[in-house]
């Protein structure tokens, strides 16, 4: 490892966990997300705990981006769906006649940029520009509403075509179903050196005779994975597509960042993660060059329940400064004696892996995303990271004005009967309004179209 700042790194883009945060157990196949259905939530306490999070690994020495909620509720698409009259009779109707539809266009589901976009760095592009697809995600109706405006988000973010590229999403079929970056990662020497991209996906869709699982839905095809590397203009030989093991999507591992994680040359993974273990290991290395470590966890040491109670793999790894590889993990990794066990002894073996951190992010663990879903990782060169729109990158000031835009805006608590408050809707968008303002983000909300 170098032990000295290199002149690219690996930047964490977190989602700011929107104002209507709330707990409606929309996502099938999402342990988590299904067992704390209906609970009251805490919108203000979840931005903090968001926040928290962002300023702990820039007081780290990462450079740390942000990127803005989506609007909601969301009044276009319950017009859409046929509810008329005011804000307020929409709502009324909606929370009557359908409460499902209610709860989903007002999901804060985009706190998990994760499955924002697939991202890929100049190095393994075509033209030797960082790509950006925003990920259709078809699979679930209140994350499919998300692709427009995070598609806006990401040009207002990555606003200098000289550096970034930004293409439309797959179309909005669930035979291109798409979860972005939850399903994808990237092993490579120094974050600017040309690496290794691998897709996971979870089922054919035009060949259904193909092994896929049989209780909860495979969310990512190998079809718009192809679709996503064609895009980016990535070479067959720095490519690798590998199917997710369809008993652990069965068990709760609804994305492979549930299962498995990596960073330079490191990929954490659990012994059950992929459908053919030896066949993909024997493809990544030899498409991969240098050192890899594969680190695996057996089923012994962690089972694949405690993995998904705990998101042990839903973990950040990140190389910090001194370049050590950190790992950033949620306290219900702490609090589980075998997986706690397993991490104490992981830093002291012989991998870049040399610490641990545990954060307090419960607000989004009980929706479903642990830290690894809380970001979007771009790699980038010095230059390119100056091309950012730098309102979005994080400073102690803005941390500080994020901490008070919250205080202003949040409520402290929300049940499902508050999601027909039409105030919640103005209370939204003057939030959003300003948080568009302090990021510079120009007009990438519709109601502000």
């Amino acid at each position: 490892m170098n032990t000295t700042r290199v002149s690219s790194q690996e930047v964490n883009f977190d989602g700011l966990v929107g104002p209507t945060h709330n707990y409606a157990g929309l996502s099938e196949g999402n342990v988590a997300s299904l067992s704390n259905a209906n609970d009251t939530s805490s919108p203000k306490q979840a931005a903090k705990q968001g926040l928290k999070k962002m300023k702990a690994l820039h007081d780290m020495g990462m450079t740390q981006g942000i990127l803005a909620p989506q609007e909601r509720p969301d009044m276009y698409a319950l017009r859409r769906l046929g509810f008329t009259g005011t804000d307020a009779q929409v709502l009324e109707a909606a929370y009557k006649q359908a409460p499902a539809l209610l709860s989903a266009c007002c999901s804060a589901s985009s706190m998990w940029t994760a499955n924002a976009a697939t991202v890929s760095p100049a190095a393994d592009t075509h033209d030797g520009k960082v790509h950006f697809t925003p990920a259709n995600l078809t699979n679930k109706f209140h994350r499919s509403l998300e692709p427009d405006t995070t598609s806006n988000i990401l040009k207002a973010t990555f606003n200098d075509e000289n550096h970034f590229v930004h293409h439309q999403h797959l179309p909005d079929n669930d035979h291109f179903g798409d979860e972005g970056a939850a399903n994808h990662t990237r092993l490579c020497g120094d974050y600017h050196e040309e690496g290794v991209e691998i897709f996971t996906f979870g089922r054919y869709a035009f060949n259904r005779n193909k092994p896929m699982p049989s209780k909860y839905p495979a969310r990512q095809t190998i079809e718009a994975s192809k679709a996503v590397a064609r895009l980016h203009g990535l070479s067959d030989a720095q490519t690798v597509y590998v199917q997710q093991n369809p008993n652990v999507i069965d068990q709760g591992v609804f994305h492979n960042d549930v299962i498995a994680v990596g960073n330079q040359n490191v990929l954490f993974y659990h012994q059950e993660a992929f459908l053919d273990t030896e066949l993909f290991f024997n493809e990544l290395r030899t498409k991969f060059s240098g050192e890899l470590h594969a680190v695996e966890v057996k089923s012994e040491q962690v089972a694949v329940a405690d993995c998904v109670s705990t998101y042990l793999f839903n973990t950040q790894i990140i190389t910090l400064p001194s370049g050590e590889m950190a790992i950033i993990a949620p306290m219900h990794c702490h609090d589980n004696p075998s997986v706690k066990a397993y991490l104490d002894e992981l830093v002291t073996l012989n991998t870049p892996i040399k610490q641990v951190h545990y954060f307090d992010v419960n607000e989004s663990m009980k929706n479903g995303g642990g830290p690894a879903c809380l970001r979007l990782r771009v790699a980038m060169t010095e230059q390119e990271v100056h091309a950012v729109n730098q309102q979005c990158l994080l400073t102690d000031a803005k941390f500080t004005e994020l901490n008070a835009w919250v205080d202003k805006h949040y409520r402290d608590q929300l049940t499902f009967d508050d999601l027909r408050d039409p105030s919640l809707v103005t209370e939204s968008r003057t939030a959003l309004d300003e948080l568009t303002q302090i990021l510079q983000l120009g007009s990438v909300y519709r109601f502000q179209q």
